[in-house]
């Protein structure tokens, strides 16, 4: 007869063996999944796992599995609000697939190698690549890497999944043209996005037939570089009504600079951003912006990974996903 488990100890995997009267080896199999253990000795196993309550650590079971469980996450810059929506869609992909998920920012956890690369923080079974790759050598890496967004540069062999940054810059410059506006400027930086949402902006401005007017290509994209950006273009231009900036927080930085320059906003300058971030859901900012769907955009990056890893289909080949203007109380039709 099977002993119980020891009285106010933890059941371990050897307790779930003897209970159910099969070997250690056996009841690893079970929980892998494994498809060769027979129907009876897989239910005397999971009885054995009801009645004793037995829970495997997470440690153990990598150990079983040979896997970690765990999914990286790597991004640039964690100030960045826009990775917000993108993290809970990765979350919620792999919430039913007993996976972990962990989030490195490259810059604040760059342990340089002999090579001078970015070491990764911990072992992963793929990575989900939501930075530039700049230095991040990806050649040494174990396992499969999916691109979230579009970056200056992609991998080799890696998948794309991101948002059509072009055409969602496009559809921000479109509302302006709608609204009246014709002196319209556009801040940008370097990376891939802002690449990309540049086109956007300067393609519209072209079938317009009117001067793109892009400042701050070669700076960075935070508020600060907003706010210089817009600085620049509203002394350089002061006849500018409209603004579409590369991100939401380059936005926030045209607002103070639309301040500084004793401009009403949306009265006589309207501001547009770019990924419909918690800061442009402010109800006090009420910034109109383009919903780049960010959250869909990690749901499909970890739901394309989760398949390679598991061999579970038929391999993704990239993902675009359409972006929508969501309307606030920054823009308004043109005064002049």
């Amino acid at each position: 007869m099977a002993r119980p488990a020891r009285p106010g100890q933890r059941p371990t995997i050897y307790d779930v063996a003897e209970h159910a009267g099969v070997s250690k080896s056996l009841v690893s199999l079970v929980l892998r999944g494994s498809s060769s253990v027979s129907d009876a000795s897989r239910a005397a196993v999971l009885a054995a796992i009801s009645e004793l309550d037995y829970r495997p650590s997470q440690a153990a079971t990598m150990l079983a599995s040979a896997r970690s469980r765990t999914i990286e996450m790597l991004i640039d810059d964690y100030r960045n609000t826009s990775f917000v929506g993108l993290v809970d869609g990765v979350r919620d992909a792999v919430a039913d697939h007993d996976y972990y998920v962990t989030v490195t920012e490259t810059r604040l956890n760059n342990h340089p190698t002999d090579t001078g690369h970015y070491r990764p923080a911990s072992p992963a079974d793929g990575r989900i690549l939501a930075a530039e790759p700049g230095a991040l050598d990806l050649t040494g890496w174990v396992g499969p890497v999916v691109v979230a967004g579009l970056r200056g540069s992609i991998p080799p062999g890696a998948i794309v999944v991101a948002s059509d940054d072009a055409k969602g810059s496009q559809l921000a410059c479109e509302h302006m043209l709608a609204l009246g506006h014709r002196e319209i400027g556009h801040l940008s930086g370097t990376g891939g996005p802002a690449k990309h949402r540049r086109t956007g902006y300067s393609r519209a401005m072209r079938a317009a037939g009117l001067p793109a007017r892009v400042f701050g290509t070669k700076g960075g994209t935070t508020e600060e570089d907003g706010f210089r950006s817009a600085l620049e273009l509203l002394k350089k231009h002061p006849e500018t009504t409209a603004i579409v900036a590369a991100n939401d927080v380059m936005a926030l930085g045209a607002l103070a600079a639309a301040r500084i320059e004793g401009r009403s906003v949306p009265d006589d300058l309207s501001v547009v951003g770019y990924d419909n971030s918690p800061v442009a859901k402010s109800r006090y900012l009420s910034l109109t912006s383009i919903d780049d769907r960010s959250n869909e955009v990690g749901r499909a990056a970890a739901e394309a990974l989760l398949t390679i890893i598991n061999n579970s289909g038929t391999p993704p080949t990239g993902t675009r996903i359409e972006p929508a203007l969501v309307l606030r109380g920054s823009t308004a039709p043109c005064a002049t």
